[in-house]
């Protein structure tokens, strides 16, 4: 087991308690899709205009789909219309449905932690910044069966790095915030996850997500228990 708390922030900590769900981010988390994304951000760009810089594409890594949409404008020194920003969203959505439409692959572990959080009567609800019509094609790899309840960013007031949708899933499952750990792969998502009141077990992706009281570190989902659980959310909720 690899994992490491980082005490190094002063904001306030959730008391610890006992764990009742694991609440799932998505692209980048379970499934390889933050690959995909990048592809579609870029080619977005390249619809908009011209290539997208990798300061550019950073900033959208893990973002909900407006602002992601907004950054890219931003990156080319464009000024959208709300009719553009619409226009290249649903750009956006129809051209990533067609990359998920193709396959989504699992990240290491991924599946089979599903299966051991399921098999222990724990919570799970996926909790995504991507899209309902999105998210539904992933879940057809994923498996509804493995969620009680899912979450995407176009059915909360705001997505991560917001804490509202990890707030939306706590209520789902009747929980409080503490008593769920967030397992996530991003800045953007950590920080929603850690604004709610979760513990977060960090698996990083494609950038560097830094540390705070509330996460715990992990490389890989590989040969992941639910004792791993336990203990990782009580490191993050003292």
């Amino acid at each position: 087991m690899s994992d490491q708390l980082d005490a190094g922030c002063s904001a306030p900590v959730v008391p610890s308690a006992t764990l009742r769900a694991v609440l799932w981010d998505m692209d980048g988390t379970l499934l390889e899709s933050e690959q995909l994304w990048d592809i579609g951000m870029r080619e977005l760009s390249l619809h908009l205009g011209g290539p997208m810089s990798e300061q550019t594409r950073i900033s959208t890594i893990g973002g909900p789909l407006d602002l992601s949409v907004w950054r890219t404008f931003a990156g080319l020194g464009l000024e959208p219309t709300p009719d553009e920003q619409t226009a290249a969203e649903d750009w956006l959505n129809a051209h990533m449905a067609g990359l998920f439409a193709q396959g989504l692959p699992w990240r290491p572990g991924a599946r089979a932690a599903l299966g051991t959080v399921r098999a222990a009567e724990l919570g799970q609800v996926l909790v995504t910044n991507t899209g309902r019509r999105l998210c539904d094609v992933a879940l057809d790899t994923l498996g509804r069966e493995h969620f009680d309840h899912t979450v995407c960013g176009d059915e909360v007031p705001a997505g991560k790095p917001d804490p509202a949708p990890y707030l939306r899933a706590a209520e789902l499952l009747g929980l409080a915030p503490a008593q769920c750990l967030a397992i996530e792969d991003s800045p953007t998502g950590a920080a929603a996850a850690d604004a709610a009141g979760c513990a977060v077990l960090v698996v990083p992706s494609l950038v560097e997500v830094p540390g705070s009281p509330r996460r715990v570190f992990r490389s890989s989902l590989e040969g992941l228990t639910v004792a791993d659980l336990r203990e990782y959310h009580g490191s993050g909720g003292r």
